[in-house]
């Protein structure tokens, strides 16, 4: 029995709309319920929120387009600016309303020239007799546009008396849209995170012909027993499973394996997920040199030039401040006279000396130094003059906070902040080349 029902629609149509919407029947059926039939006047304006890849853009688009009811869709992030969104807007009811699709532009300053401009773009016979849908992606971008712009497409319904209704799409709450002069308020909609099961019954949908369900499942079913835990992206997870598949079958393809010897399946294909792991999130490289790797023998852990964050981008001087705190914390005070200084006269090899000469200092890990010492290391190893502007001291907070250096003791110490490096040694001479 379909968990879909409206009397606006046929059942056909509804049907094929609950095959692709999975894990979503109950949002899609809120939705039809505040939609209506055609004719009839909707809710003014709907806010729909939830966390990254929960199915709302999607779940949005399939709806408008498998019903055919008439909708404008826009990217807020691509049209970041008041003019650019209600210019757009515009353009696309023009194509909503006639069979030739035009892209002349609509000049648009104001709010109040939109709503002139709407009502002449509605006017045609076949949007005055249904629901016109505004729908805006990413909507949390109209905080940053002018303050009457989120007001007024919550009233957009009143302002126009058309029959039109305003969908908002956003990854925050209602509570930090608000303005503080009140509004409107929108009829709220959560859409929450997919669930393992869910994840399982959505992934397992894009099975290959050539494979059964039952051995994609399996499949699906340890990608997600190893991401999981790290990782509920679903578009993440999808780009995931249609990398690795290739390696998983390989027992099968060369006849070491049937499908349900899920044990050999398991043991070939676990290096491998260790080695994605590692880049989840990351494009590092692209999937073709990803797949490339993946044919080349080696070491399992091993992960052959890609790498946690020997790839991280810094600015010029924040390099320079990395590499000059790998060597405050790994190097004793007293050879920075002969590391650093041309003229340093000669070194005295103590009994002390001889006595830890043997002991590397990366065994004993890294020291905590003042920040008057990184200074002074980093005015050594830069050629040019860097002066202790704002800029240097911001920079050195920044890697506090992106953890290549953490603070040692307290931010009250009178004597001044001491800092300690916590990255390797790989990751300094990737900085250093």
């Amino acid at each position: 029995m379909p968990n879909l029902e409206h009397p606006a629609y046929p059942a056909a149509t509804l049907l094929h709309l609950e095959s692709l919407v999975p894990c979503r029947e109950s949002q899609v059926s809120m939705l039809l319920s505040i939609f209506g039939e055609r004719q009839q006047f909707s809710f003014p304006s709907i806010f729909i929120y939830g966390h990254t890849s929960s199915g709302k853009t999607y779940v949005m688009q399939t709806l408008l387009n498998t019903l055919q009811l008439p909708h404008v869709f826009v990217n807020c992030v691509e049209y970041f600016t008041s003019r650019l969104l209600l210019e757009e807007i515009l353009i696309r009811l023009q194509n909503c309303s006639s069979e030739t699709e035009q892209t002349s532009h609509v000049p648009c300053d104001t709010f109040n020239d939109f709503v002139r401009l709407f009502k002449q773009a509605v006017a045609s016979q076949e949007l005055q007799d249904q629901t016109v849908y505004i729908v805006l992606d990413r909507a949390e971008q109209l905080r940053e546009m002018e303050a009457n712009i989120l007001p007024a497409f919550l009233r957009l319904q009143e302002l126009t008396d058309r029959n039109v209704t305003v969908v908002l799409l956003s990854e925050i709450v209602w509570e930090l849209f608000r303005p503080n002069i009140g509004c409107f308020e929108p009829l709220t909609l959560y859409f929450p995170d997919y669930s393992i099961g869910h994840l399982q019954k959505i992934l397992s949908q894009n099975h290959p012909p050539e494979y059964s369900l039952d051995f994609y499942a399996a499949y699906i079913n340890i990608l997600l027993g190893v991401f999981y835990m790290v990782c509920r992206d679903l578009k993440e997870l999808q780009h995931l499973a249609a990398l690795n598949f290739s390696k998983y079958c390989e027992p099968v393809v060369r006849g070491e394996a049937n499908e349900r010897d899920t044990r050999k399946l398991w043991k070939n294909i676990e290096p491998h997920l260790k080695k994605a792991m590692q880049t989840v999130y990351l494009r590092e490289i692209s999937s073709s040199q990803w797949e490339h790797l993946q044919r080349d023998e080696g070491e399992p852990g091993q992960l052959k030039g890609l790498s946690a964050h020997t790839h991280v981008e810094l600015p010029y001087y924040s390099k320079f401040l990395l590499i000059a705190a790998y060597l405050a914390s790994y190097n004793p005070v007293r050879t920075d006279k002969r590391f650093f200084l041309k003229h340093h006269g000669k070194i005295r090899k103590t009994n002390f000396m001889k006595k830890h000469e043997k002991t590397s200092n990366h065994l004993l890990g890294p020291k905590p130094f003042p920040l008057d010492r990184l200074l002074a290391i980093l005015y050594s190893i830069v050629d040019n003059r860097v002066a202790p502007t704002a800029n240097i001291f911001s920079q050195i907070t920044s890697l506090v906070t992106l953890q290549l250096l953490s603070m040692v003791g307290h931010n009250d110490q009178l004597d001044g902040p001491r800092y300690k490096c916590t990255v390797s040694l790989d990751f300094i001479r990737a900085i250093a080349r």
